[in-house]
Order: structure tokens, then sequence, then C-alpha cells
């Protein structure tokens, strides 16, 4: 399973799509496919101005547990998943998943439930800030 989850880290730094894509070469893949997620300028109808990311101690270890799970489950060849932490601006990038299998549906599925289950279970959780000087806490328990 070492081999197979190639990337799992939570960072304040800039976020870049080519090095989940890197990561997850493999001469054995014949499709790869990746969701990167950014930070929206709206919510709720609600204008955001920015937002920040924080995680609990356990999230890196969950997300890790989480895309060893999935890889088990589709047998795929690499998992990946980067999430950022800290200060947003609109269009930042805030996370990249990403999986590589023999084959372009598999890789498909198990990207998919690989970002629906991490936005789901890991704690990491979003507090917004709107336009209208409000603010909201996203994701938390």
């Amino acid at each position: 399973m070492a081999d197979t989850v190639r990337v799992i880290e939570l960072r304040e730094e800039p976020l870049r799509v080519d090095e989940v894509q890197t990561a997850l070469a493999d001469p054995a893949a014949g499709g790869l496919a990746m969701f990167v997620g950014t930070v929206r300028d709206h919510d709720g109808g609600k204008s955001v101005e920015g937002l920040t990311y924080s995680a609990h101690p356990s999230a890196l270890d969950r997300m890790r547990e989480l895309a060893e799970k999935v890889a088990a489950s589709h047998g795929v060849i690499g998992v990946a998943a980067v999430h950022r932490v800290g200060e947003l601006a609109i269009g930042d990038i805030a996370v990249v998943v990403g999986v590589c299998a023999a084959h372009r549906g598999e890789a498909i599925d198990a990207c998919r439930d690989l970002i629906d289950e991490l936005k789901a279970t890991v704690p990491i959780w979003k507090h917004q800030r709107f336009s209208d000087g409000t603010d909201e806490w996203v994701g938390t328990p």
C-alpha cells in the first residue's frame, strides 16, 4: 500500500496541480483522474470575500487511512491528496486529489469517492467570510 499512496499532505503553502500529476505518473496507468477544488466567490447566495481552513491534528492520519481505503476498494495504482490550511483568497486552490489506474473508469470512480469521502469524513473545517460582514463555519462537528 505504501507504493499506492503517493502523496498525502496538509499545508499552508499554495498547492500545485502538477505535483499531484507527477506523483501519479506511472507506466502501468492508462487513466489519471483529478479533482481540483478552488475557493469560489459565493456560497448560499452570499458573496464570499475569503476563508480560512483549519484541520484537527488527526486530519492527516485520516486522509492517509481514506487514501488506503479508496486504493484497496477500487484496486487502483496510485492515490494522492493534498489539502490547504490557513488563509485562502478567491481563486486559490484548496484541495487537489488524484487517482491513477489501469483504466479510466476505475480512476474516475475512485477519484470521486476520494474527494467525496474526504469532504465528508476528514476533520478539516472552513471559516468563510462574507462581503456583508457575516461569517460561517462549515464542516464543524
